[in-house]
């Protein structure tokens, strides 16, 4: 049960709001609505049900809590600072500037107790469904060391995105029943109330996904304390509790209004609000030693169970993932194949490794062999099913590796890569050592056509800051993506894989380096570097040449990121200084302009063909590589 609510509450929400108002008006931008909306429900949780320690962030059991409204990250903030992580006043007076730690909205490695980033709507509730997937997995696959929950404030936004939506179909689907959501529902958006826009009955909708719904008056602190209570006690599904909140509250003139949502609230109306609120109105960023002493007191509440833990399990409860020796690859195949090995190669030496499809699990390669599905019945189950949700699936991925204790990949079509987009780029920015795998990465698909053909869907992955894009030419060079993927642990990795089967070429070791010579010249006249299934087009080019007399070497990239990060002596061995390039990738020529002098490629969609006559209709051949090359050197 809930602690006896504490006698100076008013006193400490009225701080929350306070704190709120006073940094969005130095920061002189911001979003004060919604932390004066939440105080209530966030003291609550704070103070009375959330399991953590201040001074142990990372605690594996602790509580975890996302704030997927983002933008009201000065309600996080504020109570991080209260009780008692490592910020102070000075922190939350600098919201918002160069080197903060309190940027405008959340981001997980920047400040301690910030378990994510969110701001984008939708992301936040859909990646705690991935944490509250592997809490669950990690409490059946390793009895008493894991008993958390899951807790998420999500906004009107929040529910209206369709990430929301295939994630909590899914969480429902799931029965995760220690994932508690509570919805901010004070029905303003940006533009205004959300009738605009937003209509359906929101408790039916979820119930319909199989959760436990509840509505309450979110500023009363005893029916949110109730409602939670409630929350727990239900252990056949998640739950969502509906807050009642005014948007703004304590603001007489913006209050429950859209202005109070996305701008400071201006001088005159800080003293009012305050005035209102029983603040004082000539002091700023105000805290009283009442207030303080209660949350501090709060954020200890865990202290004990957080050193009984650490004495009971040690400081380093975390797996390893590692990959299985390089098995033979006697005979081309495809290299969505050969990452299927290695995802078995995987499993099997780690137990808490899983792997998810969005319902192309027998197409991508996904499936762990001789595993179960994962469901509310074998939660340990480590193929994770996701239905048609690319979105949702990223994002809950996200989610698992965030979470920490496991490894979670997950796959689909590149074409479809579009659909997980913004969770590539949140887990991108979150450092997030998420695995995406991705196959039928090019016309080589055939004769599904153009709308399943990806063009630019790989040079478009590597625009993605910190997102390592693998697309290897064989066997040997998917066995060296996928081990590197597994060591990285400061970004997320892309795995783009051939439908059809590659020839075996390529060289494990040199591979991890991002890119090598695969054909050496002592003194080369051209350079033909290649990724994926066109390699082996580079290797022909070059054969032509060398009949005609030029000495042609051959590089395979398979992945530029890392490539980048090799030391400029090994570059210029790949790329020899004053050589020119010939680029040949199956997809678009734009950004390939970073090395090669010259690229064929595909710059327009593709057709419904074999993929024989496709790369011969398009011009992805030797012969447009070879002259391509002979233009090159004798213009050099």
């Amino acid at each position: 049960m809930p602690n006896a609510i504490v006698a100076n509450d008013q006193l400490c929400v009225n701080v929350i709001r306070g704190l709120a108002m006073d940094a969005v008006e130095a920061a002189g931008s911001g979003h004060p609505g919604m932390p004066m909306g939440c105080a209530d429900i966030a003291h609550v949780l704070w103070t009375q049900f959330l399991k953590y320690d201040p001074r142990s962030p990372e605690w594996p059991d602790r509580d975890r809590f996302v704030l997927s409204a983002g933008h009201g990250s000065m309600l996080l903030y504020a109570m991080l600072y209260l009780t008692g992580y490592d910020l102070s006043l000075d922190d939350l007076r600098s919201f918002r500037q160069w080197g903060s730690i309190t940027p405008g909205h959340p981001e997980n490695g920047i400040t301690p107790g910030v378990e994510m980033a969110t701001g984008p709507l939708g992301q936040g509730v859909s990646t705690a469904v991935g944490m509250a997937v592997a809490e669950r997995f990690l409490r059946h696959s390793a009895p008493g060391m894991y008993d958390h929950r899951t807790y998420v404030i999500a906004s009107d936004g929040d529910l209206m995105e369709g990430i929301s939506h295939e994630a909590c179909a899914w969480a429902g689907h799931q029965a995760l029943d220690r994932l508690t959501v509570l919805y901010d529902d004070n029905r303003i958006t940006i533009d205004g109330p959300t009738s605009l826009a937003y209509s359906e009955d929101w408790g039916q909708r979820m119930e319909a996904y199989g959760w436990h719904v509840q509505k309450c008056e979110g500023n009363d602190r005893r029916a949110v304390a109730d409602a939670i209570q409630a929350a727990i006690e239900v252990t056949d599904r998640p739950s969502i509790i509906g807050c009642r909140t005014t948007i703004g509250y304590g603001s007489p003139g913006k209050g429950g209004t859209s202005s109070a949502h996305g701008a400071a609230l201006g001088a005159s109306e800080v003293l009012a609000a305050k005035e209102q609120l029983g603040l004082p109105t000539d002091l700023t960023f105000w805290v009283p030693v009442e207030a303080l002493e209660t949350y501090r007191k709060a954020g200890a509440r865990s202290s004990n169970e957080r050193e009984e833990w650490y004495a009971r399990w040690g400081d380093s409860p975390s797996p390893t993932f590692q990959l299985g020796p390089l098995p033979e690859f006697p005979k081309p195949e495809a290299t969505r194949n050969s990452s299927g090995k290695a995802i078995a190669s995987i499993a099997a030496g780690s137990e808490t490794f899983v792997s998810g499809c969005a319902d192309l699990a027998e197409s991508v390669k996904t499936n762990i062999p001789n595993e179960p599905a994962q469901s509310a019945s074998n939660p340990t189950g480590r193929n994770l099913f996701y239905g048609v949700r690319e979105h949702g699936m990223a994002a809950i991925s996200n989610g698992i590796n965030l979470h920490g204790g496991m490894r979670s990949a997950c796959g689909t079509f590149l074409v479809f890569s579009d659909y997980c987009r913004p969770s590539i780029r949140l887990a991108a920015l979150m450092h997030c050592p998420s695995l995406f795998v991705f196959s039928h990465d090019s016309i080589g698909l055939g004769e599904d056509g153009p709308t399943h053909q990806p063009v630019e869907h790989v040079m478009s992955l590597r625009a993605i800051p910190n997102l390592d894009v693998w697309r290897p030419a064989d066997g040997a060079e998917t066995w060296a993506a996928w081990g590197a993927a597994l060591a990285r642990v400061t970004g997320p990795s892309a795995l783009v894989l051939t439908r059809q089967s590659v020839p075996q070429l390529g060289d494990p070791t040199k591979a991890a380096l991002g890119g090598y010579a695969v054909r050496s010249e002592e003194r080369p006249q051209i350079v033909l570097v290649g990724t994926g299934s066109e390699v082996q087009v580079a290797l022909r080019a070059a054969e032509i040449l060398a009949a005609e007399g030029h000495a042609a070497q051959v590089v395979s990239l398979p992945c530029w990121e890392v490539f980048e990060r090799q030391s400029p002596e090994y570059k210029a061995t790949v790329f020899p200084e004053s050589v020119p390039i010939v680029s040949v990738e199956a997809g678009t020529t734009l950004g390939w302009q970073k090395y090669a002098r010259a690229s064929v490629g595909l710059d327009h969609f593709g057709a419904s063909a074999p993929a024989e006559r496709l790369y011969r209709e398009f011009g992805i051949t030797a012969e447009a590589v070879a002259d391509q090359a002979r233009r090159l050197i004798s213009s050099s």
